[in-house]
């Protein structure tokens, strides 16, 4: 007989004020990824009051499909840092990430991600599944879903409507 999952935990309280200050930068990234011709997400990463990093996506800039902004800015937080991990610091990025940037957050052992929209397509901090809290990896981080999710979902639908339009 197989046992039930563990429980997932997300922090559904409401966003600190902090929180929807650097949300609020991080949908301007996702604008100027848009203004690049990049799908519209930014991100920063935030420790101590302080941005480590801040970027958008950049695949089509860098013909990368690993440059996401979440992948983006922990490279450059890191190297910033000198050291691959990035304790004590928060993730913040407009939409949900996806398998690949939450392996790279545990890998990075980032304890907390807020995103602003969810992606009921791919994303894996709550939607398909919960990388981020994962009890069979060796880390988890909080996550905090739908940070500022009305103006980061309106950025998306504005990016492709435009996009079929062409």
């Amino acid at each position: 007989m197989s046992e039930a999952p563990p429980s997932i935990s997300i922090d559904r309280t409401p966003s600190t004020s902090d929180d929807s200050v650097w949300m609020s930068r991080a949908l301007e990234l996702a604008a100027e990824a848009a203004r690049c011709g990049e799908v519209p997400v930014g991100a920063l990463i935030v420790r101590g009051g302080e941005v480590l990093a801040e970027d958008h996506n950049r695949t089509v800039t860098d013909s990368d499909p690993s440059a996401h902004a979440e992948v983006v800015v922990m490279r450059s937080a890191g190297a910033r840092l000198g050291d691959w991990r990035l304790t004590e610091s928060t993730l913040y990025v407009t939409l949900e990430p996806c398998a690949m940037c939450c392996g790279a957050i545990v890998l990075a052992r980032i304890p907390r991600v807020v995103y602003g929209a969810s992606d009921p397509k791919s994303g894996m901090a709550g939607s398909l599944g919960n990388l981020l809290q994962d009890p069979a990896l060796n880390h988890r981080a909080e996550v905090t879903p739908g940070v500022q999710a009305e103006a980061a979902g309106a950025l998306l639908r504005e990016f492709f409507r435009e996009r079929r339009a062409e």
